[in-house]
């Protein structure tokens, strides 16, 4: 007996494919989304359970703004092959008028950020549940339409199949975007406009629709390949958005790229190696595959038990040969194959085709199942894509130029990898003397990148990331390779002495960027990568990422709309990252005298505005931390180490810490979301160390190991600082300070701190050094002198020492060195012993712990004749910077050479 749908159609007179109701298959679940130009023009939203389309029509169409609620009147349901079906449905018959397939894809019946839902027994039973609770939650993966959306039945009398349809708010609603201005069909190209006009729908436009390999433009006639060497990405230096680009999840597996030809089936690593007989499960799913010929490119991939990518699940499996260790493997640490592009298909070389036309045909190639994915992408929302994925822990994403062609063999811009923590794989050409508790193994890894010429470019050492196990492992193997003569073009500028290395080891190690001059900065050893062919490991390469204006949010912008959302305790969205917020109105800067008060919600406010110009400053440096959890009048505590369990994105520094006789570990504000948490935890005041754990520009001989014993941290770069202070504190109290308190600011007391500094700076103008001045935030001024990383701190402070002296001398009666606090009462105390490792200033930018919230500012000599410290608060320095930007961009462009001035 014919059921709604057949009853509703007469088939002699209409296109519509009958009712059938197909057997569950396999792969995850589909939906389409219909624009029909019937009585009313609408939009049919269909979904896939137990062989039909359960369907809805949408009147006003699908929304990205959350705010929107769409009426849904529930259908009857339609059969599979319906989800193809475009073209005209002709007058006289049921629902007569144009019909096009605006959007398709998968789902998975959920609200979490999930890609694809592969289990379809367990997807099916939940959607069940879901319809008959009367509101339906899905993930949406289709060509236009991404994330999270609701379906939920209305109540009251004459509602029996009304619904509202609506945008969940995650990271892929966009308020007053109009996704319905994409008109076209997403398997065809035409439009209601067209068929309309007497086009026909078969008419092929897009090479979504089913057409031959052949027929793709840039598709040639070719020889089944026997070697293909993959494509390789370059790495961008941010998340971008951009309608010339796809996104996909960056997994972290073994590259493969699958070769099946007849019943025969080779998966060929990117070092060529076969490791089908390693991956039998994969392997017998290609052979089962339809498809005569085809090459394809993906990942092998294995999962943690958070269904997160996971390389050290796979590292248990890369090195097995016995059949029994397989059969048992397969069993204990399933593998999927996650195929992201097609090759070779029937004939026809592809590799000259677009990548999304090859990503068309490749869903057309294969047939997915629970361990053979096809691995989607998300068009032109990259910034979104990546911070999905991320907070999922992905590793992050890969964007691909839309009309790119398969580069084999090469690292191309067209291919962008961006990662939540960089990292790339690099040549090993040597390792550095071990000092102190290293002496019986080594220092650190010299590492190298292939130049386009065959020539191997010094890059940087690392000497962080490695255990005491890790250093005692790896040491018989770098030893096997010595080689007399070193590998690289121009001999690395070490220190200390090296042994040079065949560079045939490839380790993977992360990092913050690159340098301008083409280093790595604060290199951080993960692994050696034995799955990677040394001979074909290409160029590292990182590109400059090009943003659409109309596509990528003004970060900041976007950061103080959350912070200024009003919201009690919520949590702050940060390239990818999550920061939770609490207590965010707590007052820290108390008002009073006529003065606002602060609270921690303008503290974050004032970091985020101000971070492109403050994060530069704190970049690399060991931080300490004071922290005022109960605000300024509440007691406060320096935190220098920190032992609890930190955010991914937080950088950490182990470092030798003589007084403690044992390696620590310090904070180092490296990135936005790491600055963002440290508001969280109310630290008022930021104060870096002025040494850098980077080597960039001038310290390329200095060591990079800072842990393991003092001997270690003497010699490294972080005991060489980037400045020569002068800290100029005046003792001039006002008369309202509290007995044994310091002095307040008063303006006497500035006014001789500023005849100080200018007496300082008068000293070294005559020695030709540049300088520069900030306020301290409180009474005090502190002067710069940047300098090349020739001397340590206990030759740099010597120097200072001199210099102060020096104007000691000329100006006895205003001037103190002395530490005894008597003593300097009435005078202004010059103190060169912050010219040591380990003590800080405060940075600029840095708010202070005082009434008013002031900031220590830098400026001009000039301007320093005129203003006063209380000029700058938290909220006048955001406005002074967007209107003037940083005078001290460009202080480390400007290092005095002391060698003439120290000998």
């Amino acid at each position: 007996m014919p059921g709604e749908y057949d009853e509703k159609r007469k088939f002699d007179a209409t296109p519509e494919p009958k009712m059938v109701r197909k057997e569950s298959g396999e792969g995850p679940l589909t939906f389409v989304i219909q624009k029909h130009a019937a009585t009313s023009l609408h939009y049919d939203f269909r979904i896939e359970l137990d062989g039909v389309m359960k369907s809805w029509a949408i009147p006003k169409g699908p929304s990205l703004d959350p705010a929107d609620k769409r009426l849904a009147m529930m259908v009857e349901d339609h059969p599979l092959d319906y989800s193809s079906f475009e073209g005209v449905i002709p007058e006289g018959n049921y629902g007569a008028g144009e019909v096009i397939v605006w959007d398709n894809g998968f789902f998975s019946p959920d609200e979490d950020e999930r890609l694809l839902f592969y289990d379809r027994e367990e997807a099916q039973k939940e959607l069940r549940k879901c319809l008959e609770n009367g509101k339906v939650s899905v993930f949406l993966h289709g060509v236009k339409l991404h994330g999270s959306f609701a379906l939920v039945k209305m109540k009251g009398e004459g509602k029996k199949n009304e619904w509202l349809f609506f945008k969940h708010n995650d990271a892929f609603a966009k308020p007053g975007k109009d996704i319905l201005a994409q008109g076209a069909s997403v398997i065809s190209g035409l439009t209601i406009e067209d068929l309309k006009n007497g086009e026909e729908p078969g008419r092929v436009r897009h090479i979504s629709a089913a057409v031959e390999p052949a027929d793709i433009p840039g598709a040639r006639r070719s020889a089944f390949p026997k070697k293909i060497t993959p494509m390789a990405a370059a790495t961008a230096d941010a998340p971008f958005s951009h309608p010339d680009w796809i996104f996909e999840p960056k997994m972290d597996g073994i590259r493969a790229i699958v070769f099946k030809d007849g019943t025969k089936v080779r998966l060929v690593t990117r070092n060529h190696n076969d490791v089908s007989r390693q991956y039998p499960g994969i392997a017998k799913l290609f052979a089962e595959q339809n498809c005569d010929e085809m090459v394809v490119d993906g990942e092998i991939v294995a999962f943690d038990d958070k269904s997160v990518p996971s390389f050290h699940q796979l590292q248990q499996r890369m090195n097995l040969t016995g059949d029994a260790d397989i059969a048992s493997a397969e069993v204990r640490i399933p593998v999927y194959f996650f195929a992201f592009d097609l090759l070779y298909m029937d004939g026809s070389d592809l590799t000259g085709c677009a990548v999304v036309d090859r990503k068309a045909m490749l869903r057309r190639a294969i047939l997915p199942s629970a361990r053979l994915c096809i691995l989607d992408d998300f068009p032109e929302a990259g910034e979104a894509a990546y911070r999905a994925l991320t907070a999922r822990g992905f590793e992050g994403v890969v964007a691909k130029r839309r009309n790119s062609k398969y580069e084999a063999g090469k690292r191309s811009p067209n291919w962008l990898k961006i990662k939540s923590t960089l990292s790339e794989e690099f040549l090993i050409g040597g390792y550095s003397v071990g000092l102190g508790s290293r002496s019986s193994t080594f220092g650190a890894l010299l590492l190298g990148t292939r130049e386009e010429d065959g020539s191997l470019r010094y890059v940087g050492n690392v000497g962080s990331g490695f255990s005491d196990k890790t250093l005692e492992q790896y040491l018989p193997e770098l030893e096997r390779l010595k080689t007399k003569k070193t590998p690289f073009s121009a001999v690395p500028p070490l220190k200390t002495p090296a042994t040079w290395l065949e560079p045939k080891l490839v380790a993977e190690v992360k990092f913050n960027q690159w340098t301008p001059d083409g280093h790595l900065r604060a290199p951080v050893f993960l692994r050696m990568r034995q799955d990677l062919d040394p001979e074909e490991l290409l160029p590292a390469e990182v590109v400059e990422v090009e943003k659409s204006p109309e596509q990528s949010a003004d970060v900041v912008a976007d950061l103080v709309k959350q912070i200024d959302s009003g919201k009690r305790d919520f949590s702050l969205h940060c390239e990818g990252h999550e920061i939770g917020v609490s207590n965010p109105d707590k007052i820290l800067w108390p008002a009073g005298d006529g003065q606002k008060g602060y609270s921690k919600r303008d503290l974050l406010r004032y970091f985020a505005q101000v971070s492109p110009y403050l994060l530069p400053h704190l970049v690399d440096r060991p931080l300490t931390l004071s922290r005022y959890p109960n605000g300024i009048d509440g007691g406060m505590f320096f935190q220098k180490h920190w032992e609890h369990k930190l955010p991914d994105f937080v950088t950490i520094v182990r470092l030798y810490s003589e007084h403690a006789n044992e390696d620590q570990e310090y904070i180092a504000c490296d990135n936005l979301p790491t600055l963002l948490w440290l508001g969280q935890l109310t630290d008022l005041e930021l104060h870096p160390w002025t040494s850098r754990t980077n080597t960039e520009p001038d310290a390329h001989d200095l060591p990079t190991i800072f842990d393991g014993s003092a001997e270690n941290i003497d010699e490294s770069v972080l005991n060489y600082p980037d400045y020569l202070l002068f800290d100029i504190d005046p003792y001039i109290y006002s008369g309202k300070e509290k007995e044994g308190a310091e002095p307040e600011f008063n303006k006497e007391a500035f006014e001789k701190g500023r005849e100080t500094a200018f007496w300082v700076k008068e000293l070294l103008d005559s020695l030709k050094l540049a300088s520069f001045v900030k306020t301290s935030g409180k009474t005090g001024l502190h002067i710069y002198v940047p300098i090349l990383r020739h001397f340590t701190y206990d030759q740099v402070r010597p120097a200072a020492a001199t210099l102060c002296n020096f104007i000691l001398r000329a100006h006895p009666k205003e001037i103190t060195t002395d530490w005894a606090v008597k003593k300097r009462t009435g005078k202004i105390f010059m103190d060169y012993n912050q010219n040591s490792r380990g003590k800080t200033l405060s940075s600029i930018y840095s708010p202070r712990a005082l009434p008013h919230a002031p900031v220590s500012m830098p400026v001009s000599w000039e301007e320093l004749k005129k203003i006063t410290p209380t000029d700058f608060t938290l909220t006048t320095v955001p406005e002074i910077l967007k209107k003037h930007g940083d005078p001290w961009a460009k202080i480390l462009e400007a290092k005095n050479d002391l060698k003439g001035m120290l000998g």
